[in-house]
């Protein structure tokens, strides 16, 4: 009996350890600056012209960037908000395929993340990823109709929310979760995650006061964002939409297999990033 109390009061405590840990620790579970913080890649390696950019917030952090223009004139303008580690010298495939695809390209690092400054945050991702949207309007002129916003795993989150406060000419989410509390309860499903929670990231919140057209992009073989969480936000999506099926998992499923994107995404901006949709 003694024995059988004991384990039970182990496993008590035990349950109850793992939660405070889980409560506390979200923020170091959901954000990884210090992996690769260090710019390890220039863009010049792949024959691409580029601006250093330096923004600062309205909370006075400094956030360093890449623009990345077009070999010639172009109707398009990606803003890219990256996944949850390493910084904006990771992601050097998508702006080979972006500049191959004729596009202009704004890629920034979140605070706390590769050069920029500061701790990163949910409401500051969100400041962090307006800074970036108002230095393309103000800074470059860009008309916000022919901004796309493309969000790789957690930026997609950030860049739903992005597309809710503004109009940006399209919206990409990239293996992008529908919330934090929804993943959490997949990671941890004997813990009353969605009680716990101190983090959002509500994607399916966002995308009910988005209006542009969107796609979403995801494989079936993730092994961090469940399918079903991208099902359920094409469920959620305005239309026109469309949905891409990856190949892959999660951190190499847009470079296993890139034909299965790349065309149907220049086609999509094709059709509805149209001159005459600019003009209006």
């Amino acid at each position: 009996m003694r024995t059988t109390l004991g384990l039970i009061i182990l496993g008590i405590f035990s349950y109850a350890a793992w939660a405070i840990f889980i409560f506390f620790a979200q923020s170091h579970l959901i954000y990884y600056p210090e992996i690769d913080r260090e710019i390890v890649n220039t863009r010049g390696q792949l024959s691409m012209r580029y601006e250093s950019i330096v923004l600062t917030t309205s909370d006075q952090e400094k956030l360093h960037g890449w623009f990345v223009p077009a070999a010639k004139e172009t109707t398009a303008t990606i803003l890219f908000l990256h996944g949850n580690a390493g910084n904006i010298s990771h992601r050097m495939g998508y702006l080979s395929i972006f500049h191959q695809l004729g596009y202009n390209t704004f890629i920034v690092d979140y605070r706390g993340y590769g050069n920029s400054s500061g701790i990163p945050t949910e409401e500051g991702t969100y400041q962090d990823a307006l800074t970036a949207w108002n230095y393309l309007i103000k800074n470059k002129t860009t008309p916000d109709s022919h901004i796309v916003l493309f969000g790789e795993s957690l930026g997609g989150s950030i860049a739903a929310w992005l597309a809710s406060k503004s109009n940006p000419g399209a919206l990409v989410l990239a293996s992008t979760f529908t919330s934090i509390p929804d993943i959490a309860a997949d990671l941890y499903p004997l813990l009353p995650v969605r009680l716990m929670a101190r983090f959002h990231y509500s994607t399916s919140e966002y995308l009910q006061s988005v209006t542009c057209p969107v796609i979403v992009a995801h494989s079936p073989e993730d092994e961090i964002v469940p399918f079903k969480h991208a099902q359920a936000l094409f469920d959620k999506a305005p239309s026109p939409k469309q949905f891409i099926m990856l190949q892959g998992k999660h951190n190499d499923s847009f470079f296993a297999e890139q034909d299965a994107w790349v065309h149907p995404l220049s086609q999509f901006i094709h059709t509805n990033l149209s001159i005459d949709r600019f003009n209006n």
